[in-house]
């Protein structure tokens, strides 16, 4: 089976959140043939390569970093085709309109295919006085009614890097038998922009589209755009009309795909309020490699009985300033007891904020230094001598905590399952369907319920063991490596035998692996001899 692989800023490069969890699905199905189409967001994310296995046979990178300038113009024709479609999808933007903003963005994408790239038409002038119509047009949100000139540049800007995929030469291939028109199937790994060659890929040659996603794309954006300020990110008139296009984009991947894989039911949930169909629906946990964690989740060494531990990525949306002041609550019932919060990375003016604060709630104590027994709260990276991984990190505690304001799959959650350790954590995201029972949850931004579940643990060593030994048990049933693989092969196989929807009728695997491997034996004139079978023959 050919899979085509379609990422976003992550896999095969070393950067990115979809990195580790293709790569144990492309390693764990070596008996498919994976081709990989990688849109890159930087230079600097595609100068590390994660090693390929044999059976990944080719990786194409489209780079949405750097201009797109083609050099093509248009001719009058051309361009009235190009207003007409452009006109239709900022006007399904505009007013929220499913159907014109389909039939504007394929129209777009068949434009690309049979004249060339958009670049220099959805930077024209014709571009922004078609999307300012759109903004103007009665039925158009009230939030883009006040767009103004600047604002209509710098969304046509955003809009031309978002629609570049349209551009792209990977759905018409210069050899048959090459490009996504020959994949069996097409898998996105995340959705929005990243989906966008498997819907081309299945309007112009009915191959079937697989999307996965572990963090809703939609979701994130709004995310991303509610925690700026006032002051910061985009202007409102931006904001909305980048809005207003993801939710389009989500609402047409979720409407098209022929299946859908979210990762959890946070957003499952996400998807089925977009427009998703439960019978096309299925959660698939992410796979996570039990091997690292199995010496400290099945050693007897509990950790020290006085140490809470955090481990994650030093950010506002973690939400360390209501675990340091819930910890102080702690520290007051329990004086001997320990935060130690080790850092996968961190935003260097977060950590700051967060260590002056850490001063101000234990000023007698040196709140840097990592030396035992003289600092409650230590601020620790992982990889040195003390703690060479993060197996070790989950086990320098008796209780892993959580207190994020703002969660998907929360994977931290997952590893200290692995590890055997209780938790305690905030009810966001999907950390419900993750612990299932086997630890503390408690309402976010509450320090005082955060530091009680806390108190509860260290107070009573058998309930954490008891915890941690059945979250350990969950873990291993739900988040292995091995059910994700195995849940993927299933669904590759599923929507094969589903039948062809190919405009061409081809049949998938009519052409055998080896009629791609160049060699006399692929020529239509070729006939074995007589002794085609002998070892000599191969």
């Amino acid at each position: 089976m050919r899979i085509g692989l379609l990422t976003d800023g992550g896999y095969p490069y070393a950067t990115g959140e979809s990195g580790p969890w293709c790569d144990r699905l492309v390693r764990g199905l070596p008996q498919h043939e994976f081709e990989l189409y990688a849109l890159s967001r930087s230079a600097e994310q595609e100068r590390a390569r994660v090693p390929l296995p044999d059976h990944v046979t080719q990786v194409r990178t489209a780079a949405l970093w750097a201009p797109a300038d083609d050099g093509r113009t248009y001719s009058r024709r051309e361009r009235r085709r190009f207003t007409d479609c452009f006109g239709e999808l900022v006007r399904g933007i505009c007013a929220g309109l499913p159907d014109p903003f389909a039939a504007g963005l394929y129209g777009l994408a068949e434009l690309a295919r049979d004249q060339g790239g958009l670049y220099a038409a959805l930077r024209s002038e014709a571009a922004v006085r078609a999307l300012e119509s759109a903004c103007r047009a009665p039925g158009a949100n009230r939030a883009v009614q006040a767009a103004q000139v600047a604002d209509l540049l710098d969304f046509a800007d955003a809009l031309e890097v978002m629609l570049r995929p349209l551009s792209l030469d990977w759905y018409e291939a210069d050899a048959p038998g090459e490009g996504l028109g020959a994949a069996d199937i097409c898998h996105a790994t995340a959705g929005g922009v990243a989906a966008l060659p498997g819907l081309l890929a299945k309007r112009f040659f009915g191959v079937p589209l697989l999307v996965t996603e572990y963090g809703v794309q939609l979701r994130t954006h709004y995310l991303t755009h509610l925690a700026a300020g006032p002051d910061q990110g985009p202007r409102p008139a931006v904001r909305a009309l980048l809005g207003a296009f993801h939710l389009r984009l989500a609402t047409e991947i979720y409407a098209r795909a022929d299946f859908l894989t979210p990762g959890n039911t946070h957003a499952r949930r996400w998807q089925e309020r977009c427009g998703a169909t439960r019978d096309r629906l299925r959660t698939v946990h992410p796979g996570m490699e039990a091997d690292r964690f199995a010496a400290v989740g099945e050693g007897a060494d509990c950790g020290d009985p006085d140490t809470l531990v955090w481990v994650g990525r030093m950010e506002p949306a973690k939400d360390i300033v209501a675990l340091l002041h819930a910890f102080a609550e702690v520290r007051r019932a329990e004086p001997r007891t320990r935060l130690r919060l080790f850092t996968l990375s961190a935003d260097p003016g977060y950590l700051a904020d967060c260590r002056s604060l850490a001063a101000q709630l234990f000023p007698d104590e040196a709140a840097d230094r990592v030396t035992a027994g003289e600092n409650p709260v230590t601020f620790e990276e992982i990889g040195g001598p003390e703690v060479p991984s993060t197996a070790e990190a989950y086990g320098a505690g008796r209780a892993v905590v959580l207190s994020s304001v703002i969660e998907g799959f929360p994977l931290t959650l997952a590893e200290a399952m692995f590890c055997g350790r209780a938790t305690v954590s905030t009810d966001v995201g999907a950390v419900r369907e993750v612990i299932g029972g086997t630890g503390l949850v408690v309402p976010p931004r509450n320090p005082s319920a955060l530091a009680e579940a806390c108190l509860s643990l260290l107070g009573d060593p058998e309930r954490a063991r008891r915890l941690g030994a059945a979250a350990r048990a969950r873990a291993l049933e739900l988040f292995t490596v091995e059910q994700n693989v195995a849940a993927f092969q299933e669904i590759y196989l599923r929507l094969l035998a589903r039948g062809s929807e190919r405009p061409d009728g081809a049949v998938p695997f009519a052409r055998p692996p080896e009629a791609r491997v160049p060699g006399h034996w692929t020529s239509p004139t070729w006939a074995p001899g007589p002794d085609a079978n002998s070892e000599a023959a191969v």
